[in-house]
C-alpha cells in the first residue's frame, strides 16, 4: 500500500490539509481514525479521563492512586496507573540508565533528570501518554510530583483538547511539607537537607499547589488510604465518568 503524504518535492495541494506552523516540511499532517473516543466509550461504558494526583514526595499520592487504581477494577471499570517512579525507570529515565544500553551521547540528549527544564519535559512525556489512554477510553491515573502549575495546565489543555471539557481532574494531595519529611520513605528529605540531591521539590526547588483542584484532599489528618481514594471515586461517579453500574 502506497503512502499518500507527499515526498519532500511534492507540492501540497489545496486539498490537502493545512499543515501546522511549526511544521515547515509540511510532512506532518493528522490523519482521522474511523473509531473515535465516543464509539471507545460505548464499548466500554465509560468515560476516558485523566486523574493527575499531585503533590509533595512522601504525600500519599501514589498510595493513594494505587487504592483507587484497584478499586475501580474491582468495580469493573478499565483503568490504567502510571506512576512517576515507575515511568523513570524506562519512557523518562535519567541519562545513567539510558547510557549503559544507548550510549553517552543518546542519554546526555533524552535522558532526563530532575532540573526544571526536565522536569518539564517529563510532565509533557506522561501529559501525552495519558491523553492517549484517555481517548482509548481508560480511566487513566498518574501520580506525579509535577510542581509546576504551568506544566499541569498544558496537560489539562491537550486532554480537554482533544475529548472535552470536564475529562482532566486535578487531583491535590494537600499533606503538609513537615509530615512528608518525618515519612520520609526513600531517605530523599534527609539527602535534600544534607545537600546531596539538588532541585528537590520543598526543599531546594518550589512546588505550586493547585489553585481550584477538582479534589482537595487533606493528606495527613488520619485518614486511611482507601478512604482518600474513596473520595475521588465518589467525584469519578458524580462527573459521569463511571458508575457503579458498569456492566463488567
Amino acid at each position: 500500500m502506497t503512502s499518500s503524504r507527499p515526498s519532500p518535492e511534492d507540492p501540497v495541494s489545496p486539498e490537502d490539509p493545512v499543515p501546522e506552523p511549526h511544521d515547515p516540511t509540511g510532512q506532518i499532517v493528522w490523519h482521522d481514525h474511523a473509531v473515535g473516543p465516543v464509539d471507545r466509550q460505548r464499548v466500554l461504558g465509560q468515560r476516558g479521563c485523566v486523574v493527575w494526583f499531585t503533590g509533595l514526595s512522601g504525600c500519599g499520592k501514589s498510595t493513594i492512586a494505587n487504592a483507587l487504581d484497584q478499586q475501580l477494577v474491582q468495580r469493573g471499570a478499565a483503568a490504567m496507573l502510571l506512576d512517576g517512579d515507575n515511568l523513570r525507570h524506562g519512557l523518562c529515565a535519567p541519562p545513567p540508565r539510558l547510557a549503559a544500553r544507548h550510549g553517552e551521547a543518546f542519554a546526555a540528549r533524552f535522558g532526563l533528570g530532575f532540573g526544571p527544564e526536565d522536569r518539564e519535559e517529563n510532565i509533557r512525556r506522561i501529559g501525552s501518554i495519558a491523553q492517549l489512554f484517555a481517548s482509548a477510553g481508560l480511566i487513566t491515573l498518574t501520580a506525579f510530583v509535577s510542581p509546576y502549575r504551568r506544566d499541569r495546565d498544558r496537560v489539562r489543555e491537550l486532554v480537554e483538547g482533544s475529548g472535552q471539557a470536564g475529562d482532566f481532574l486535578e487531583v491535590f494531595v494537600d499533606t503538609p511539607l513537615e509530615i512528608c519529611e518525618a515519612r520520609d520513605p526513600k531517605g530523599l528529605y534527609q539527602q535534600a537537607r544534607a545537600g546531596a540531591i539538588p532541585h528537590f521539590t520543598g526543599i531546594s526547588d518550589p512546588y505550586e499547589a493547585p489553585t481550584a483542584p477538582e479534589v482537595h484532599l487533606r493528606g495527613g489528618d488520619g485518614w486511611a488510604p482507601a478512604e482518600l481514594a474513596a473520595e475521588v471515586l465518589a467525584a469519578l461517579e458524580t462527573r459521569g465518568i463511571f458508575s457503579p453500574s458498569f456492566p463488567g
